[in-house]
């Protein structure tokens, strides 16, 4: 088994194809099945399902995939700071919507000034995804509000982010001073889409209390959030840092928990095979993810929102 078998193996997975594989790694398709056949010999399992002439990749392949990823990048890498003559290191940041809409173009500033010689590359996407990439070593770190699955992956709280319940200023809701849990049946909600890790914490707390909403729409971002609150009268959950303009200008109404059951951490999350900067893996984070960790904490502002925040949402019944 060589760098050359897993990188054709790859090619395939991402492809779904052998005949495309070959395309792209310019060699003939018997190569190509040639090399995943002796990857299957070699572990002794089956890599790929074949039904109609298309191809399926086993629990193995996922597994034998992820590895994969993960040498061919760190043997990638080893290949281009060897070889660059400038030897300039690669930081690559993950964050998601909530992040990238909030703190990170700051973070990621302040971060580049720590480290003028390090070159810093950010990339913004919803939870499940940053967790599929640093699993697959495309990212170093990520931060990120929801939860990740992996237990491969070690995620550090740093950072608060009050969510509140936001609605446009003319919305029938606004004006009120407390809300109750059944003031929602019913209501036109905008959400995140799935794997967001703001939609994971609305969906359960929509379930927890019985309670049925009307999606009306279903986006991937702060502006298509707001845009739809503004138009269409629909109520969100949201970080209070993504409509802190909204709410100091009263275009927004905001509702907080009274016991904090919305509250969530930015969180900086890590493989745990990472390398420091002398190619040795450790569990403990190398000196890059200390200084990340320090600047996200510097942004723990309490509650600056507090004044603007309308009323607050009671988690229990209203008397009949």
């Amino acid at each position: 088994m060589t760098l050359r078998h897993l990188k054709i193996f790859i090619e395939v997975v991402e492809t779904g194809k052998m005949s495309a594989a070959a395309k792209n790694l310019y060699i003939a398709q018997p190569s190509v099945s040639q090399a995943v056949h002796e990857l299957e010999t070699h572990y002794r399992t089956l890599l790929f399902k074949r039904y109609s002439k298309k191809l399926f990749i086993t629990d193995s392949g996922r597994l034998l995939y992820t590895y994969a990823k993960q040498l061919t990048a760190q043997f990638d890498r080893m290949e281009e700071n060897m070889l660059t003559k400038k030897r300039r290191e690669k930081f690559r940041i993950g964050a998601t919507i909530s992040v990238g809409g909030s703190i990170l173009s700051p973070v990621v500033k302040r971060f580049r000034q720590e480290f003028p010689d390090l070159d810093v590359y950010a990339f913004v996407g919803n939870t499940q995804e940053i967790e599929v990439r640093l699993l697959n070593m495309d990212l170093d770190a990520g931060i990120i509000e929801g939860f990740v699955k992996s237990a491969d992956l070690i995620t550090v709280p740093l950072l608060e982010d009050p969510m509140v319940l936001a609605c446009s200023a003319d919305h029938p809701l606004a004006g009120r001073s407390v809300l109750h849990i059944e003031d929602l049946q019913g209501q036109e909600f905008v959400i995140r889409e799935s794997g967001s890790g703001t939609r994971e914490l609305l969906d359960r707390f929509l379930e927890s209390h019985d309670i049925r909403v009307t999606v009306a729409f279903e986006v991937h971002t702060p502006d298509a959030i707001k845009n739809a609150l503004r138009v269409n009268q629909c109520l969100t959950l949201i970080s209070a840092r993504l409509v802190e303009q909204e709410l100091k200008s009263g275009e927004f109404a905001a509702f907080s928990s009274q016991d904090s059951q919305w509250s969530r951490y930015f969180r900086i999350v890590y493989h745990k095979g990472m390398t420091d900067h002398k190619g040795m893996t450790n569990q403990n984070p190398p000196p890059y993810m200390h200084a990340l960790q320090n600047i996200v904490s510097s942004y723990d502002q309490k509650s600056p929102l507090d004044h603007f925040i309308r009323g607050q949402f009671v988690d229990t019944y209203s008397p009949a």
